[in-house]
C-alpha cells in the first residue's frame, strides 16, 4: 500500500463526513451465505479483483478507512472475500486481479486433492492480471488470502489483514444448511510480540460486535457452524450455555474429519492463525446466547475503529462493555414448550464479592468468597476464587452480592443454564427479562441445576480486563451425588494472571506465584486444569521428573467426557486457551520430586517459562522408609 493510504489507515480514527464517504466506494459486510463466480458447463468461472474501498467495521454510518479488499465480478469489495462454495470434483477457473498500487501476493488457490500441490504465492504486480486453474476435489474448509507487506498470514496485520476469503468443498450429498464465520482482526502488531497495541479491530464477517450478524434459531433446531480465524491471532472461541460437537479441524490446507465415535463436545475451542473448524450444536433452552473470542482484548470495550476506549464504567454492558469477535444467538421457545420445574429443595450459597485490604484504584484486589451458613468467612488474600463444589442434578441458588465499589457479574462458564441466569448484563435472558448489571451494594439470585459432572468456571463479565487481574476467576466443579469430590485426590489447578501498577503481569496457580503440591506413589489423581489467563491467549503446561516427562491420561474437556478412543495414555504436556479446562488422571509411580510448568504456548522450541510448581511425592502410605 502506498504511503498516502497507510498514513489514512493508521489514523486515529479516521473520521469522513457522510457526503466525502459517498463518494469513496464501500466494502460491504459479507455473511458468506452467496458463493461467487458462474457455473459453465460444470466448471466455475470467477473473476476475483483486489482494490482499495472504504471499510465501515462498526456500522454503515460510522467511521470508516480505506484498506484493500477482493471483489467478485461486478460486484462491490467485500470483507471476508467472495466465498467460493463448490461440490468435490469441482474444476475452478479464477481470474485474478491487481488493481491496488503495490505488488500482491495471494496463496491459497490451489488444487484441493488428495495429495495437493504446494501452495505458492501468485505474484501480482500492480494491474496485472493472472489466470489460475484449480481442482477441488477433497471436501473441506479452506483458505485463500494476500498482503502486500509480503508477510505470512499468522504475521498479517493492518490493511492487508483483512485479504481473506473461504474456499469450501462439499461432498455431493452434503447439504449447504451451514453458517460460515470468519474471524478478521486489524492491530498495529501481532500480539505474541508483547507489544502494546492501540488498535485492535476484531471482526466476525467484516463486522464488530454490537453490529454483528444476531442469528436466529428455534429450540431443537440443528445449527451448523464454519469458522474460520483469517486473523494473525489466536482464538479460543466460547459459546455459552450449551455444547458444540467437534466435526472437523483444519488449519486453512487440510481437513481432518473426525468419525462419529471420536467427535469431542466443548464449549471452548482454540483457534490458531489460519484454523478452521466445523461445528454441530443443539439450543435446548430459549433466550439469548453469546458465541465470542474468550480473550478480553478481543471482546472487551474499544473505541472507533478498535481504538482504545474511553475511561469510566459502562453503564450498558452488552453495547459499550463489549466489541469484536461476539455473535449473538436469538432462540425461540418451541411451540407448545412447557416450562420445566423442580420440586427438589434448593441449596443456598452467598457468593460475595469483595476488595483486598491491600486493593488500590491502579493495582485492584478483589475476592470471591462462599458463605453458606454461620459468619461471613474473612478476606483470603488469594487472587482466586475458592473451588466452587456442587452436585449433579441438586438445585442451587447463588446469590452474588456486590461489596465493591464498581459494578459486577458473574458468567458460569460451561454451565447448561437458563439464559436469564448466564451473566452476560444487558443481553442475557429475553425480552423484558434481561440480566443487570450488579451495582455496588446490591445483588443477585442465579439459579440452575447442574445437569452433568465436570469442570467449569465462574468468572467476572463486565470490565473483564480490570476485574480478572484482580481475581474474579475461579474452579466450578460438578461431581456425582455417589463420589463426592475428594480435595486429597481431586485437585484444580487453576491458571491466572496478576497484574501490578507499573504493568508487570505474573502467572499464578491456584491464586499463587509460588504454588506447591504434595502427591504420593500409587495414587491415582484427577488433576482439573483451567486457563483463566487474560493476555496469555495460549499456556503449554506440562508435568516433568527431572528431563523425562511424565504421562497422565486426558479424560474430559469443558466437563465434557472426552471420546474412548481419546482416553490412552499420553505425555504429560497440554497446550490450550483462555476459557477451557481439561481432566487428567496422574498416578505417581516414583517417589521423589516432580514439577509442574507453565509456558508461553506459541512458541518453540524453548517457549518462555511462566511459573513451575514443584510437586514432591511421597512413598506410598504403609511403605517403609530407607533410613
Amino acid at each position: 500500500m502506498d504511503v498516502r493510504h497507510l498514513l489514512i489507515a493508521l489514523a486515529v480514527p479516521v473520521l469522513l463526513s457522510g457526503s466525502t464517504q459517498a463518494r469513496v466506494e464501500r466494502i460491504t459486510p459479507n455473511d458468506n451465505r452467496t458463493a461467487s463466480g458462474v457455473m459453465r458447463e460444470g466448471r466455475l468461472e470467477l473473476r476475483l479483483d483486489t482494490r482499495l474501498a472504504m471499510w465501515h467495521p462498526n456500522a454503515d454510518d460510522g467511521p470508516g478507512a480505506p484498506i484493500p479488499a477482493f471483489a467478485a465480478d461486478d460486484a462491490a469489495p467485500s470483507i471476508p472475500g467472495p466465498l467460493v462454495r463448490v461440490r468435490a470434483g469441482t474444476t475452478v477457473h479464477v481470474m485474478l486481479r491487481n488493481s491496488l498500487r503495490d505488488t500482491l501476493r495471494v496463496q491459497g488457490l490451489h488444487d484441493r486433492t488428495s495429495t495437493p500441490a504446494n501452495d505458492v504465492p501468485l505474484v501480482l504486480a500492480p494491474g496485472a492480471a493472472h489466470e489460475v486453474t484449480l481442482r477441488l476435489d477433497e471436501p473441506g474448509t479452506y483458505l485463500y488470502w494476500g498482503t502486500t507487506t509480503r508477510r505470512a498470514l499468522n504475521f498479517r496485520t493492518l490493511e492487508d489483514a483483512q485479504l481473506t476469503g473461504v474456499i469450501v468443498v462439499d461432498r455431493a450429498d452434503e447439504p449447504q444448511t451451514d453458517r460460515i464465520l470468519v474471524l478478521g482482526m486489524w492491530t498495529d502488531t501481532v500480539a505474541r510480540a508483547a507489544l502494546p497495541r492501540r488498535r485492535v479491530l476484531a471482526v466476525i464477517n467484516g463486522r464488530s460486535w454490537p453490529h454483528t450478524e444476531r442469528f436466529e434459531h428455534t429450540v431443537g433446531d440443528t445449527v451448523r457452524w464454519r469458522v474460520i480465524n483469517g486473523s494473525a491471532d489466536a482464538h479460543p472461541m466460547h459459546l455459552h450455555g450449551f455444547y458444540f460437537r467437534v466435526d472437523a479441524r483444519g488449519d486453512g490446507r487440510r481437513d481432518t474429519v473426525y468419525a462419529p465415535a471420536a467427535r469431542p463436545m466443548a464449549v471452548t475451542e482454540m483457534m490458531g492463525a489460519g484454523a478452521t473448524l466445523r461445528l454441530t450444536w443443539i439450543p435446548e433452552r430459549a433466550g439469548n446466547w453469546l458465541f465470542h473470542c474468550h480473550i478480553p482484548e478481543h471482546f472487551g470495550a474499544r473505541g472507533p475503529l478498535g481504538m482504545e476506549p474511553a475511561p469510566g464504567e459502562h453503564h450498558d454492558h452488552a453495547k459499550e462493555g463489549m466489541s469484536g469477535l461476539v455473535i449473538g444467538v436469538h432462540v425461540r421457545a418451541a411451540p407448545n414448550a412447557r416450562p420445566t420445574s423442580t420440586s427438589a429443595p434448593e441449596r443456598r450459597i452467598r457468593l460475595l464479592v469483595r476488595e483486598g485490604t491491600a486493593s488500590t484504584p491502579g493495582e485492584p484486589s478483589f475476592t470471591y468468597s462462599l458463605h453458606e451458613g454461620g459468619d461471613e468467612p474473612p478476606l483470603s488474600g488469594r487472587g482466586i476464587g475458592p473451588t466452587l463444589d456442587l452436585v449433579r442434578g441438586e438445585p442451587v441458588r447463588i446469590t452474588v452480592v456486590n461489596r465493591l465499589k464498581e459494578t459486577t457479574a458473574v458468567h458460569w462458564h460451561g454451565i447448561e443454564l437458563e439464559s436469564y441466569f448466564d451473566g452476560v448484563p444487558g443481553f442475557s435472558g429475553a425480552g423484558a427479562r434481561v440480566t443487570p448489571l450488579i451495582a455496588a451494594g446490591d445483588s443477585f439470585a442465579v439459579r440452575f441445576t447442574p445437569p452433568r459432572a465436570g469442570t467449569f468456571i465462574y468468572h467476572t463479565h463486565t470490565d473483564e480486563t480490570r476485574q480478572q487481574y484482580a481475581g474474579l476467576a475461579g474452579a466450578l466443579v460438578v461431581s456425582e451425588r455417589s463420589r463426592p469430590r475428594d480435595p486429597a485426590r481431586d485437585i484444580p489447578l487453576v491458571i491466572t494472571e496478576s497484574r501490578s501498577a507499573d504493568g508487570k503481569l505474573t502467572t499464578l496457580v491456584n491464586g499463587s506465584a509460588a504454588p506447591q503440591l504434595v502427591l504420593r506413589v500409587g495414587t491415582t489423581y484427577r488433576l482439573r486444569i483451567v486457563q483463566m489467563g487474560v493476555t496469555r491467549a495460549i499456556d503449554r503446561v506440562e508435568l516433568w521428573r527431572d528431563s523425562v516427562q511424565a504421562r497422565w491420561v486426558p479424560v474430559a474437556k469443558d466437563g465434557a467426557d472426552l471420546p474412548v478412543s481419546a482416553r490412552v495414555s499420553t505425555v504429560a504436556r497440554l497446550r490450550f486457551g483462555i476459557g477451557e479446562t481439561y481432566d487428567f488422571e496422574f498416578t505417581p509411580d516414583v517417589a521423589g520430586p516432580m514439577r509442574f510448568e507453565v509456558r508461553q504456548g506459541l512458541l518453540t522450541p524453548s517457549p518462555p517459562l511462566y511459573v513451575t510448581m514443584p510437586i514432591n511425592v511421597l512413598a506410598a502410605e504403609g511403605t517403609a522408609r530407607t533410613p
